[in-house]
């Protein structure tokens, strides 16, 4: 007997062990969410016309970006007109970014009923995908022609410290990539 239960003992051990081994997959946890392929901090950034790294090619590649102007805007000695047209800048790409941020919700939300009613076809996920595309491009495109408008603003002297305040002025800091200098 006292066998028998040391080895359900050690079967239990090793039961536990098996099921703590067993892997998760990355999506456990997002099964409750009202829209599944959008975690709450997305839909929130969404919502506030937050920048969520749609314009990071821009910023990267010294095309500052207004909020973060704004930000630094005593340290890059902005002019009374370069902070004003700033504020507008920014005022502009945020409202607009807002509505296409809704619109992708909405389009995302489509997508996630389909699927959940049962109702997912291939001819309408691609629909649902269609919009998801066209809602995210025209969102990602009014981030980056913010940093276009931007860096019209600024002088060649602001560009440059604005990408040493933000950090990036390491190595390769002053090109394109491609070994050609910055262009205003």
């Amino acid at each position: 007997m006292h066998k028998a239960v040391m080895y359900f003992g050690a079967a239990l051990a090793l039961a536990g062990a098996l099921a703590q081994a067993a892997p998760t997959s990355p999506y456990a946890g997002g099964e409750g969410r009202d829209i599944k392929a959008l975690a709450p901090e997305e839909v929130e950034a969404l919502l506030e016309g937050a920048g969520a790294g749609f314009a990071r090619a821009a910023e990267l590649n010294r095309y500052p970006g207004p909020v973060h102007v704004l930000e630094l805007a005593d340290a890059l000695a902005l002019t009374p007109e370069q902070r004003a047209r700033t504020q507008t800048l920014y005022r502009e790409m945020r409202a607009a970014a807002r509505a296409l941020g809704a619109e992708l919700i909405a389009a995302e939300r489509a997508l996630d009923r389909l699927f959940a009613r049962g109702e997912a076809t291939p001819e309408r996920l691609d629909e649902a995908l269609a919009r998801i595309g066209a809602a995210r491009t025209a969102l990602r495109g009014v981030h980056l022609r913010a940093h276009l408008g931007q860096r019209a603003l600024l002088t060649e002297a602001q560009v440059h410290a604005y990408h040493r305040l933000r950090g990036y002025a390491g190595e390769g800091a002053h090109s394109h990539g491609d070994g050609r200098q910055p262009r205003h």
